[in-house]
């Protein structure tokens, strides 16, 4: 198995190591084939946390350093993948958690040009910042989406980070966009949502129902 311990330094993979210090690895010429190492018993919980072997990974910095290297395949299948080698990896809900949300008004795409009522929330900007500290501004490449469980109601609510990779939405977080939505009409049906770089993403299709949000399930506090 390439992937290893070396100590509490840092963790290698393969034949280039990846480190957190200044020094990176010697560029590869791209016609050189990648080596599949199959699973490297790695494991994303729900809660954001990096596991390896079962134990979890305590460095800030490595976990960051994995999550650069971080693919998703068309199957749904998580991979890391550096110059050299790509190999497995499990991923128990999404990749990462949304932590933080930062509000404000932003111009751009025409946002602030409008000086109807019902667009002034067109303005706002919804910015997240990840488990990791990345940040990102929900846009039309950022996409804001709520999976509603038919039955229970519950919202299952996510932001994309990267092409491929989301943010599940914390609990907090998701309960600073329900006091941010306003209601809209999408396609003849009168929604809940938020605006943020002049776009609207729904987050409730049924604005009467309160409880929608009642029961949001989240091990994130």
């Amino acid at each position: 198995m390439a992937l290893r311990w070396r100590g509490e330094s840092h963790m290698a993979l393969g034949m280039h190591e990846l480190k957190s210090g200044p020094k990176a690895a010697p560029p590869v010429p791209a016609r050189q084939p990648r080596t599949i190492c199959g699973d490297f018993h790695m494991r994303i919980a729900r809660d954001g946390t990096w596991y390896y072997q079962g134990s979890p990974i305590g460095r800030k910095e490595l976990v960051c350093l994995f999550a650069s290297v971080l693919k998703r395949e068309a199957d749904g299948s998580f991979w890391l993948e550096t110059p050299v080698e790509r190999g497995r990896i499990e991923v128990e809900d999404a990749p990462f958690v949304a932590v933080e949300l930062n509000w404000g008004h932003c111009c751009g795409d025409g946002a602030c040009d409008s000086g109807a009522p019902s667009r002034r929330q067109a303005r706002q900007c919804l910015t997240f910042r990840t488990n990791l500290d990345e940040m990102v501004t929900a846009d039309e490449h950022h996409p804001i989406r709520v999976e509603i469980d038919p039955v229970t109601r519950e919202p299952r609510p996510y932001v994309t980070i990267r092409p491929g990779l989301e943010a599940r939405i914390s609990r907090p977080v998701f309960y600073e966009l329900v006091a941010l939505a306003q209601p809209e009409t999408v396609d003849g049906r009168e929604v809940m949502g938020v605006w943020s770089q002049g776009c609207f993403f729904v987050i409730d299709d049924s604005p009467t129902e309160e409880s929608s949000f009642e029961e949001f399930d989240d091990e994130v506090a």
